[in-house]
């Protein structure tokens, strides 16, 4: 019998915190729980999950409830099976995610000095690079929309592959690398 998630509303998440019975898991990437995430959430990337299973530190896995989160719930939605088979007890989805544990007004640590995700950046960078092809490519030379297809092949290629070279080049961008002691 294969385990499901069940969903959970964001108060009856926060209840099952406070009285100790369960444990909140954000899936997604370090680089967005850094920005974002619930008042004592606990980060364990989905890439990473298979890897290390869920390693819980300082609670069993069978003696807690997991309550997995994502920023809007789809992530976590999607890869239901998975995160129920990386948990001995109790499986919940938090229903909306992290947006809608915010919109109940419940606690959210925000760092605004952490960079923004990289797949945000990456969005950021594409458009510019686009539209600036397109731009120079009516104004100056077609030559220019060049680049808005070079673009678009690099954003299918990383899409089919799951290797974006934009994404690697940005990860060496100063704001990006881990402050110096």
């Amino acid at each position: 019998m294969t385990k499901i998630l069940n969903p959970l509303t964001p108060d009856e998440a926060a209840r099952r915190l406070a009285e100790g019975r369960a444990v909140m898991i954000d899936i997604r990437e370090a680089d967005e729980f850094a920005r974002r995430r619930a008042r004592g959430a606990r980060s364990r990337p989905l890439s990473s999950l298979d890897a290390g299973g869920l390693n819980l530190e300082g609670g069993r896995p069978d003696a807690l409830e997991v309550i997995f989160t994502c920023r809007s719930g789809m992530r976590t939605g999607a890869n239901g099976a998975r995160l129920a088979a990386a948990c001995e007890g109790p499986a919940h989805v938090l229903e909306g995610g992290l947006d809608a544990w915010d919109r109940a007004g419940l606690p959210v640590e925000t760092d605004a000095k952490a960079p923004l995700e990289m797949m945000r950046q990456v969005q950021i960078v594409a458009g510019l690079l686009v539209l600036t092809g397109v731009i120079l490519g009516l104004a100056v030379s077609p030559w220019f929309l060049g680049v808005a297809g070079f673009v678009g092949a690099g954003l299918t290629f990383a899409g089919v592959t799951g290797f974006c070279g934009m994404a690697r080049l940005l990860a060496l961008a100063p704001w990006n690398r881990p402050a110096r002691a």
